[in-house]
């Protein structure tokens, strides 16, 4: 039976970085003879052990699986319950030898192994050397000076620039949420939202943006407001409301699944003196989303 060169991570996001990583994998796995394979994560760790879990992650455990099934890489989820209270040695032997068949390993420069992260690059080196097993070490695939992570998506989905997350996601940022049933503040003002329910751990950017919507096999163009609707009384809880327009549709979509590609970020939210000054904003807001959206492909 041929055995798997094997890479471990949490994969959030499965950007650029990731890719590279992957494309490695393939590499070093014909190199040796082997078959690629991907043990991820599908949620973070530090999410599933934080205290504030809300907004964290960049793609939930679906998306995650979909983008890696696209990639055209075999991948397998990990447990993590079961995982976080291992050893590193007995990970090594009990997960990776037997259970997966290990015959080569690959990490990323920053990967450590075991409960509370207690064996690094070297350690696992060292084990593979025993067994003259190929290791690999895969450095950082950077933009510019800037090494492209999760984190650095995080940090720069929460300043609003979807331009850049997508550049360095290497595709759209995507939400998707079940329709739920709003104050229908929106059709009064002549802008009819979608309100979506996209759970607790998806990051959300706040402000207003030209967006992509699928509902069921149709794409249309739209904007969506991510936040707390300053004019119109604002909401409470952690978590931002999402509020998408849709345009020229007006079917019933509540209960019903939708999915948005953010295309760029057109204001951040606002608080507006009077209720027709939001109208004439929104009109303006709709105008400048079709022209962006007219040369946006997901």
């Amino acid at each position: 039976m041929t055995k798997n060169c094997i890479t471990i991570g949490t994969f959030d996001g499965v950007h650029t970085g990731h890719r590279f990583l992957l494309n490695q994998l393939e590499m070093q796995a014909a190199k040796a003879r082997l078959k690629p394979l991907v043990l991820y994560f599908p949620l973070p760790p530090k999410t599933l052990l934080g205290t504030k879990p809300e907004m964290t992650v960049l793609t939930l455990p679906d998306e995650k699986k979909r983008y890696l099934r696209e990639l055209g890489v075999c991948a397998k989820a990990l447990d993590f319950t079961t995982c976080r209270t291992m050893s590193a040695e007995k990970f090594f032997k009990d997960v990776l030898l037997k259970q997966y068949n290990m015959g080569g390993l690959l990490i990323g420069a920053d990967f450590a192994l075991g409960k509370n992260r207690q064996a690094g690059a070297d350690w696992l080196k060292a084990q593979c050397e025993k067994l003259n097993l190929p290791f690999e070490i895969v450095r950082f695939y950077k933009t510019g000076t800037q090494k492209i992570s999760s984190s650095l998506i995080r940090k720069v989905l929460a300043t609003g620039d979807i331009e850049q997350a997508n550049l360095l996601l290497g595709r759209p940022y995507e939400v998707t949420g079940k329709v739920i049933k709003g104050k229908q503040l929106g059709r009064t003002l002549g802008f009819p939202t979608a309100n979506l329910d996209t759970g607790i751990y998806k990051i959300l950017p706040l402000g207003v943006f030209a967006v992509k919507v699928r509902v069921g096999k149709n794409l249309y163009d739209g904007f969506c407001n991510i936040g707390f609707r300053p004019t119109v009384n604002s909401i409470d809880g952690i978590l931002p409301l999402v509020e998408v327009n849709i345009f020229d549709f007006d079917a019933n979509i509540y209960g019903r699944k939708i999915t948005i590609w953010f295309a760029d970020k057109l204001r951040d939210e606002t608080k507006f003196g009077t209720l027709p000054a939001l109208v004439a904003q929104l009109k303006q807001d709709r105008r400048e989303a079709k022209k962006i959206l007219k040369k946006f492909k997901i």
